[in-house]
This record gives C-alpha cells, sequence and structure tokens, in this order.
C-alpha cells in the first residue's frame, strides 16, 4: 500500500470512528487529517485535501476547535489562518470523554433531576413508575459519569496498569 492509499484509508476509518464520538464523519476527518500533518494546515489546504467546501471546512474547524482537538497558529508573514491538531492521543481521548461528558451525561442528570420535582400521587401507579424509572436511569448515569470522571483524571499508564487487572 502506498502514503496516498494509506492516507485515505486512515482518513475513512477516523471519520468512520468520529461517527460514533457523536460527530459528523467530516468533523472527523478534518480531525484526521490534522493528526498526520507534520505541519500546520490552512484552510485551503484542507478544502483541497479533503475535497470539502469553504464553508465546511470553517465550521467543521470551529467545532474542533471548541472540542479543544485542534488549536489555531499564526505564521510570521501570513495572513491566513493555520490549523494543528494535539498529537498525544492520550490527551485527545481525554478531551473527547470530556466533551461527550459535558455535552450527553451533563444534560441526562440535569433533566433527571428536573423530572423528580414532578409532583407525585402517593397512590398513583403510573406517576410511581415514573419515578422510580427516573431513579434507576439516574443511578446509572451516575454511575457512568463517576467512571468518566475516573477516566479524564488517570494517566496513560494508570488506564493500562488497571485494564491488565481487570484481564487477570
Amino acid at each position: 500500500m502506498n502514503y496516498e492509499e494509506a492516507k485515505e484509508k486512515f482518513l475513512q476509518a477516523w471519520g468512520t470512528l468520529g461517527s460514533s464520538w457523536g460527530i459528523s464523519r467530516t468533523m472527523a476527518q478534518v480531525h484526521a487529517l490534522l493528526l498526520i500533518s507534520p505541519e500546520s494546515l490552512c484552510t485551503e489546504d484542507i478544502m483541497k485535501e479533503l475535497q470539502i467546501s469553504r464553508g465546511n471546512a470553517n465550521m467543521n474547524l470551529r467545532d474542533l476547535i471548541d472540542w479543544g482537538l485542534i488549536f489555531r497558529e499564526l505564521k510570521a508573514g501570513e495572513r491566513k489562518e493555520f490549523f494543528r491538531a494535539e498529537k498525544d492521543i492520550w490527551k485527545v481521548a481525554k478531551q473527547i470523554i470530556k466533551e461527550r461528558r459535558k455535552r450527553e451525561i451533563e444534560p441526562v442528570l440535569q433533566i433527571m433531576e428536573d423530572l423528580k420535582t414532578m409532583e407525585i400521587e402517593p397512590n398513583n401507579k403510573k406517576h410511581l413508575a415514573l419515578l422510580e424509572t427516573v431513579n434507576h436511569i439516574e443511578g446509572v448515569v451516575e454511575k457512568a459519569d463517576f467512571a468518566l470522571e475516573k477516566a479524564i483524571k488517570l494517566d496513560e499508564n494508570a488506564l493500562v496498569g488497571a485494564l491488565f487487572k481487570l484481564f487477570k
């Protein structure tokens, strides 16, 4: 396999993986391109490489900056903005966990907390069933949140050690 084939395969694979994180395929492909690029790229380079429009490139670059996965760079003598990705994959994974937690877990916990303020008629089976379900969901989501919080705080070596212990 030559470099171009390998690069294309990587971009496609990372794009597919990105949809598992809850981001668009194109956003993941922009990220992948910046991950493997030895130098910062400008918007035009990204557009050309991925064959996407300026609007699509700009929107995905903004989103990746919001996720904390890429950074803007200014180069002396250049009017263009350049972008580079965090290259430490462990930091990337932790940042994705943080963002997913903020975007998915925290809103669910807030909704569950709001639902618990419902006026309950003590003998109403429907009310009690809803409250019981909310409490069960909240318990599971809180445990997931706790696990994600611990994963964010672990360093790479501690995680590897913990995984080995699990599989013994």
